[in-house]
Formats: C-alpha cells, sequence, structure tokens
C-alpha cells in the first residue's frame, strides 16, 4: 500500500488458488459478496483502490465472472454500506438491482447500485470495469432522488452520460496524491446533471414475472427452495405455488427449466470441453452427478455424455 493505493492480483497465488483468492480480494476491498469465477482454470484478475476525497476509486480487471450482494450479506454487513458507480469499459456487461430487471451496459455505460438492495453483477467475457465506493449519506447530497436510477443504464455515449464517463475514466488513470476532496466534488456535479431528469418508472413486472427472474438469478444455488424465492419476491409460499400454476407450471419445472437451459448450453459450448460432466451439473446446481444424469435424461431423452455428443454434431453441422 502506498499513499492509499491498494493491490490485489492473482498473480501473487498459485494458479489453483487463484478462484479462492479473489473471493477474498473482492470482499476485502468492497463488502461481504458471492463472486463466482466464469472459470476456475486460467483464472486471473486484478483491483487496485485509491482515495479520493471521501470516495474510493477501484479498478477491476481479469476473468469473466458473477458477483452477486445477497440479503444475508446484507444483513452481515452490520450498517456498512455504500453506493457504487460502476463505469464500463470495453466488453458489455448485466446488472441487476432488486426486482428492476436487469439493465445491459455497453462500453463508456454507467450505471449506480445500492449495497443495502441485492444485486447482480454478471461480467459473461472480462470484467474491465471502474467502481466508485460512495458514501451513502454523501451521494444523497449530490442526487435527491437516487432510487429511480439504481441498476438502470447511464447512456455514456451521449450528454452529460458522456462526460461523467470520461471523467470516470480520467480519476482512475490518475494517482492517489493527484485526487482529493475537489476531484470528488466534480464526480458529485456531474452524478447529478447526467441523472438529474428522473427516468420513467418502469412497469413493474407481474408476480409470475418476478418469480421467474428470481430463479433465473437464484438457479445456481444448492438446495434452492420455493420458499427462498417467495422471501425474495415478498410473497407467501401459498401465494407463489398459486401464481406458478395459474401460469401452467410448478417450482419444480421452473428450477429445472433453467438448470437445463444452462447445463445444455455448457455441454454444447466448446470453451466449456475442458469442464468435466459432474462440473458442469454442478454449475448449474445439481450437486449430486447422478441427480444431474437424470434430470438431463428426463429433459433431454439423452444423458449428458450423450447432449454433449449431440452438440458437437450437431455444431459441425451447420459448418
Amino acid at each position: 500500500m502506498h499513499d492509499g493505493l491498494r493491490t490485489w492480483t492473482t498473480d501473487a497465488v498459485p494458479p489453483a488458488q487463484r478462484a479462492d483468492y479473489w473471493v477474498g480480494a473482492v470482499c476485502d476491498c468492497f463488502l461481504d459478496m458471492e463472486v463466482e469465477p466464469g472459470q476456475r482454470h486460467a483464472f486471473s484478475a486484478t483491483l487496485t483502490s485509491m482515495p479520493c476525497g471521501g470516495l474510493r476509486i477501484n479498478r477491476v480487471s481479469g476473468s469473466g465472472q458473477r458477483v452477486r450482494r445477497t440479503q444475508q450479506a446484507i444483513r452481515r454487513s452490520d450498517g456498512d454500506n455504500f453506493y457504487y458507480l460502476l463505469c464500463k469499459d470495453s466488453a458489455p456487461c448485466h446488472v441487476a438491482q432488486a426486482d428492476a430487471g436487469a439493465a445491459r451496459l455497453l462500453p463508456g455505460d454507467l450505471a449506480l447500485v445500492d449495497s443495502r438492495r441485492c444485486y447482480l453483477l454478471d461480467f459473461p467475457d472480462v470484467v474491465d470495469t471502474v467502481s466508485i465506493q460512495i458514501p451513502i449519506g454523501w451521494l444523497d447530497t449530490w442526487l435527491p432522488a437516487a432510487d429511480p436510477w439504481l441498476g438502470r443504464r447511464v447512456d455514456g455515449s451521449a450528454g452529460w452520460g458522456r462526460v461523467l464517463s470520461a471523467y470516470v475514466n480520467q480519476l482512475q488513470a490518475e494517482t492517489p496524491d493527484r485526487l482529493g476532496a475537489l476531484q470528488a466534488e466534480h464526480l458529485g456535479g456531474l452524478l447529478s446533471l447526467a441523472c438529474g431528469a428522473v427516468p420513467p418508472e418502469p412497469p413493474r413486472p407481474g408476480l409470475l414475472q418476478r418469480i421467474e427472474q428470481c430463479v433465473r438469478e437464484r438457479f445456481c444455488e444448492p438446495g434452492l427452495t420455493a420458499a427462498d424465492v417467495a422471501h425474495d419476491v415478498g410473497v407467501s409460499l401459498r401465494t407463489l405455488h398459486r401464481a406458478l400454476s395459474s401460469g401452467g407450471t410448478t417450482f419444480a419445472v421452473l428450477l429445472l427449466r433453467e438448470r437445463m437451459a444452462v447445463a445444455q448450453r455448457m455441454l454444447h459450448t466448446p470453451s466449456h470441453r475442458h469442464l468435466t460432466v459432474a462440473e458442469i451439473g454442478r454449475r448449474a446446481g445439481f450437486l449430486d452427478p447422478s441427480h444431474f444424469a437424470r434430470a438431463c435424461r428426463q429433459w433431454c431423452g439423452r444423458t449428458p455424455a450423450q447432449e454433449r455428443c449431440a452438440g458437437v454434431v450437431g455444431a459441425a453441422a451447420r459448418r
């Protein structure tokens, strides 16, 4: 550490330990979060953090990953929470805050998230993001109506969003001795201009859509139950089952559908060829390989190995 600058890099540990090291680094720099590296083999990432007048400028780069802030993590935070302003560099990603739905960020775009509420950050290819940690009270003095913007895309290619995006990237390129209260105030002013107009309130999705979205976000959690999802969407277990029944499905079918869709994608994807069938099942939420095999035969009519071969044959036929 020098002048408040902190750095974490997976280059500091052996390859087999990098994924676990990275999970600890993210929680150390930010807050208690769940981190799922896209690949444990050949995983690499670097994180730098430096102060800026009461804020912290964090630069994250490396392999693809998913980062989730859960209710359990929020309870463990003991009131230590922040806003985070995210700014993308060169690769798209998805941001979802609470039940506002997922926003796709393109290079240069920004988004604001609140660590007091659940969120999901999905970097499918690489993570190349500036994340500015902002105290709750500080932002409230600059942006009186932050809630409508949480998890929403701020267009970084036009208007004040473009200016804000350029300024954030300039901040992360500076050294700690050149950052202070003046730069933080400029950021607050630009953020208030970029988010000055309250965006139109998106239509609140129906209960069935909220249930489906929750399952889509949490399907990979082993042991996920209907009661867990009911709690997340704020309804009773009976109401959840009634909503699913009205949509012609059940919780078990919905969960299996989401898990098998992801499992099939991984079985068919060349980049996942190095993964065993059991590991693919685990990533899709099946801890027991025999359960995964039964589910695959039920859903696809084939074993996981046969489904993988079918995907290879199909890909060759399309060439």
